[in-house]
């Protein structure tokens, strides 16, 4: 069962340009992709029409559409000329298309253009929602991923910040002195701060190099108090009886 809630959230922030020109399919099709994608929808009757907005997308904006969903059969250009057309110019563009069962002559040379997903018209409801939940995940991830590479710093409260770029901790302009077990405990907590870390997890990473040693959750627990007695803004957030994760402002 689709999660809703999620949906909305994968899907808040992603732009699309949906191509199709069957009127009424349009009309229908662009309502059900406004109400998920929140009004981030450009809307393009044929082919041609829909590679002059996407090139026009790209200048105005320097990105590209995260997500193209096209019928194949149009007049001007048809889907899989506009799909090789996209591809030429964004190899990693991601693509879904419209299809009817008497255009799967078709399919295998969208396959090898390298198309996403194939959606079968008439349109099935909860098909279509499961595809669309899928992809706009991945392209969730994406992004995130793409944002977390182009920042250099970790907002962990107003004051105080991981600077990815020389793994420092900084509060006030002032870089803060660790110890090697508090540098790695914070690394690996923000290496994906929405995940809680177990203590075996946050045990064994901290204390690899120390084969000669047995530490366990007191030893762990020690090293935390300490660093929120250095830091006090420091948000480790304990997840009773399981392990820790960190806190950070987006």
């Amino acid at each position: 069962m689709i999660d809703y809630i999620l949906l909305e959230k994968y899907s808040k922030d992603i732009n699309v340009l949906f191509v199709e020109d069957d009127e009424d399919i349009r009309k229908e099709t662009s309502e059900l992709l406004e109400d998920i994608f929140q009004k981030n929808i450009t809307i393009a009757v044929d082919g041609q029409d829909g590679f002059t907005k996407y090139m026009k997308y790209h200048e105005e904006n320097n990105k590209y559409f995260d997500l193209v969903i096209t019928d194949i059969c149009m007049p001007k250009i048809d889907g899989v000329e506009l799909t090789k057309l996209i591809k030429k110019e964004n190899i990693e563009q991601k693509l879904i298309i419209l299809s009817a069962h008497n255009e799967s002559e078709y399919l295998m040379e969208l396959v090898n253009v390298g198309i996403s997903q194939f959606i079968l018209k008439p349109i099935e409801f909860n098909s279509f929602i499961d595809i669309i939940y899928k992809i706009s995940k991945e392209i969730y991830h994406i992004n995130s991923e793409e944002s977390e590479e182009l920042s250099s710093t970790v907002n962990l409260s107003s004051n105080l910040y991981w600077d990815k770029d020389n793994s420092q901790l900084v509060q006030d302009s002032a870089k803060i002195k660790l110890t090697k077990k508090e540098f790695l405990l914070i690394a690996l907590l923000l290496k994906s701060p929405e995940k809680t870390y177990s203590n075996d997890e946050i045990v064994i990473h901290l204390w690899k190099d120390d084969l000669d040693k047995s530490p366990d959750i007191s030893n762990l627990k020690n090293v935390i108090s300490r660093l929120r007695k250095k830091v006090p803004l420091l948000n480790i957030e304990n997840i009773y009886s399981f392990g820790y994760r960190i806190n950070v402002i987006n």
